[in-house]
């Protein structure tokens, strides 16, 4: 079966690779075009045309996904399916263009955590337990009709980073069953259950990432899980940026307002939230790189 695929960052990789490792014949890889990043603003190409071209794979890197000159070269493959992985939402023209359709992985266990940011939004609500979907594309984002899914466990100090890692791996090979599986015809799609109790999960943006620390410790601890490592939950300290990237959780007594802070000037640095205390272990100050706590607490004056 010959295929297309499309997706960008890390996450889409592992899918890319095993796919590629199963023997499926990739066509053409789509993927963003090359953006300028940095200080030298350097064009960077994404992780996935890194490896595409690394295995001598076809790009395609179209600035619009209506532009008919990309059209024409989509239709030229001839795919017989498409498989998109973490990218841009497709118009009509294109993932109906194939004759078996095109597929997606999602990073949530659908109709949960419908969005661009499943993998924070989990984390932040607390979740046990998340996973991945193959679905059908069409026209609402996220509603198609499911293939086939995988459940993944949340332990309690999980960052987002590592429910990445969790979803990436278990993703690729769900991909590589879900694609065995529409090129023998053995499988069934499922419609999503109507829910009234969906939770979503929206792109999440810097004015989202600030630590309220009148709130419960437990939703502050979840929130820099969460947003670990990015876009990353932060706080004020001396009037400049503190970013929080590991933190523990102490459930007892402050006897503090929201927002003071304790410290040794050694080995710990601890907020009071509404009902406990947040205590940092990894975290980076404005202008200077990521740290631990103890190296923090040696270059400055609290």
């Amino acid at each position: 079966m010959r295929l297309v695929f499309m997706g960008t960052p890390d996450f889409a990789v592992a899918a890319l690779a095993a796919l590629a490792k199963a023997g499926f014949d990739i066509a053409a890889v789509v993927t963003a075009a090359d953006k300028p990043a940095g200080r030298g603003q350097k064009l960077q190409e994404s992780a996935v045309k890194q490896y595409a071209v690394a295995h001598g794979l076809k790009v395609l890197q179209p600035l619009k996904l209506k532009d008919p000159l990309f059209i024409e070269e989509l239709r030229a493959l001839q795919a017989d399916l498409q498989v998109v992985v973490a990218f841009r939402m497709l118009p009509e023209l294109v993932w109906n263009m194939p004759a078996k359709g095109t597929i997606n992985l999602h990073a949530s266990l659908l109709p949960q955590y419908r969005g661009a940011a499943p993998i924070n939004h989990a984390i932040i609500n607390g979740e046990k337990e998340s996973g991945v979907t193959t679905f059908f594309l069409k026209h609402e984002i996220d509603t198609g009709d499911v293939i086939f899914s995988e459940k993944v466990s949340i332990a309690d100090e999980d960052t987002a980073g590592d429910l990445h890692d969790k979803l990436m791996n278990t993703g690729a090979e769900l991909l590589v069953k879900t694609v065995k599986a529409i090129e023998r015809g053995d499988y069934k799609e499922q419609p999503q259950p109507q829910s009234d109790t969906l939770k979503h999960a929206p792109k999440i943006f810097k004015e989202h990432c600030q630590i309220d620390w009148n709130q419960p410790a437990g939703v502050i601890y979840n929130m820099i899980r969460g947003l670990s490592p990015y876009p990353t939950a932060f706080t004020r300290l001396n009037d400049k940026t503190l970013k929080v990237f590991r933190a523990e959780l102490e459930e007892k007594e402050t006897g503090l307002a929201a927002g003071a802070f304790l410290s040794d000037g050694k080995s710990y640095l601890k907020f009071a939230a509404k009902d406990g205390f947040i205590k940092l272990t990894d975290l980076q100050y404005e202008g200077k790189k990521r740290m631990k706590v103890e190296e923090f607490l040696r270059g400055i004056r609290l």
